[in-house]
């Protein structure tokens, strides 16, 4: 046999031999220890320990993800896209043949903090399991007792998922979970100082799973941090459903350096503050379905949190209060195309000085969806708009109209570009290529 022949031969042996091993540590079975019922039969729980459970789902937003449109609470059947096909939530309802009502505690246990089905199948990281690695064993009984007794029975079955074969293999998922989802052990509140920051570290990295959309991943799809001590959480995660999941951290233009605890309060109660917006439908769906129905307290607490976070890695975008964009338009120097296009197209809500109108429209100067390092969301808001929702706060359900329909790619590019340089703005450029790639996304969903 040639040496080329016989390297071929050793690299496939390697190889086989790596897939073999990697399938069997996949099979392994994950030891979790059993957390018992507590102090309570959860077989016929307390009114209290229910209600708890469905503050806590609340919390947590469950029903957001496991929710379909015009479906029934927590039937299941939302679709949620990813890089490899689309995932569809499971039904959580307490029905017997669909839902999980045949799931003991430990069942439960498995799949909401293991990630872990009854079958011995990995679910797909969709399901926030590393964040919901820290819940206590106690609020993990009180969700249990209320997906149990507190949640109505629906029969629908779960849908099949839209990854085909070979990516549909279940055991590689398995290697991924054993070797990036961190390890379930409740948060060690000791290190915080203050019990509101406490109790808000346990709310963002815990029931909220703020990390799971707001933390950069890495090309192996983990997060890039699970707490405070990496300057990467909470940095700014990935595009969702069309928009930037935004920097969370202290940083002065695009993160909520310059925000205050009121300020995030009133965003996660109203969807809005005195000078900022929620931005697209996935924060606003977690405004309307979760954080507007928590407790003045807990949102507190989430605001001393988030506040006492650094500023993230260096960003590239800066903004400095400035008069200059403002008085050029006042006096009527419009020379860009850029300046002439906000005029005709936005001046009328957000004012030449594009401080807006406090209690209605969000402000452009300083805004930090505006002064993203990637500027998608802006994009995709001059183009398709956008809506508030209705909150127990702010009832009126302010939106946004679109533009794709009167703008060429180059305007909206330029039009961008000029929200994001002026008025003390300073962000990179958009380009028409930009504008096009997510024109093109959103004909697409318009078409679905």
């Amino acid at each position: 046999m040639s040496n080329v022949k016989k390297g071929i031969a050793v690299v496939a042996a390697v190889a086989v031999v790596g897939v073999v091993g990697a399938f069997a540590y996949a099979k392994q079975a994950t030891v979790t220890k059993d957390i018992g019922a507590g102090a309570e039969n959860l077989t016929a729980p307390s009114a209290q320990l229910v209600e708890k459970g469905r503050y806590l789902a609340v919390a947590a937003d469950c029903v957001a993800c496991h929710t379909a449109p015009k479906g029934q609470p927590f039937a299941g059947g939302l679709a949620m896209a990813t890089p490899v096909g689309a995932v569809y939530s499971s039904n959580i309802t307490p029905d017997k043949a669909t839902g999980i009502g045949n799931y003991s505690l430990n069942d439960f246990d498995r799949a909401v903090r293991h990630g872990i089905a009854p079958s011995g199948d990995t679910l797909y990281p969709a399901m926030p399991y590393p964040s919901y690695a820290k819940v206590t064993d106690d609020d993990l009984r009180a969700l249990y007792a209320y997906f149990m007794h507190g949640v109505q029975p629906v029969a629908q079955a779960n849908h099949g998922s839209g990854i085909s074969w070979p990516l549909s293999m279940n055991w590689p998922l398995a290697i991924w979970r054993k070797t990036y989802a961190p390890a379930v052990a409740p948060l060690v509140l000791s290190k915080y100082q203050g019990e509101a920051l406490a109790r808000g570290a346990y709310l963002v990295q815990g029931l909220g799973h703020c990390g799971a959309c707001h933390t950069p991943r890495a090309t192996t799809m983990q997060e890039l941090a699970q707490d405070e001590s990496n300057p990467a959480f909470l940095a700014g995660g990935p595009v969702i459903d069309g928009w930037l999941a935004v920097n969370l951290r202290s940083n002065p233009a695009g993160g909520l350096g310059r925000w205050s605890e009121q300020d995030i309060v009133d965003t996660l109660s109203k969807a809005r503050n005195a000078h900022s917006a929620v931005v697209g439908s996935p924060m606003a769906d977690v405004v309307l379905h979760s954080t507007q129905s928590m407790s003045p307290e807990d949102l507190k607490a989430i605001a001393v949190y988030l506040k006492s976070l650094t500023p993230g890695p260096d960003e590239k975008a800066r903004y400095a209060v400035s008069d200059v964009t403002a008085k050029a338009l006042k006096a009527g120097h419009d020379e860009t195309r850029g300046a002439q296009l906000y005029l005709d197209n936005c001046a009328a809500c957000h004012r030449s000085d594009a401080t807006s109108n406090a209690k209605v429209f969000p402000a452009l100067a300083g805004n930090p969806s505006v002064l993203s390092d990637d500027p998608t969301s802006l994009i995709r808001l001059v183009l398709a708009g956008s809506a508030l929702p209705s909150t127990k706060g702010a009832p009126s359900p302010l939106g946004m109209p679109g533009f794709a329909w009167r703008l060429s790619d180059e305007e909206a590019a330029q039009l961008v570009t000029f929200v994001r340089q002026s008025w003390g703005n300073q962000a990179s450029a958009a380009d028409a290529g930009q504008v096009a790639k997510i024109r093109k996304q959103i004909d697409a969903e318009a078409q679905h």
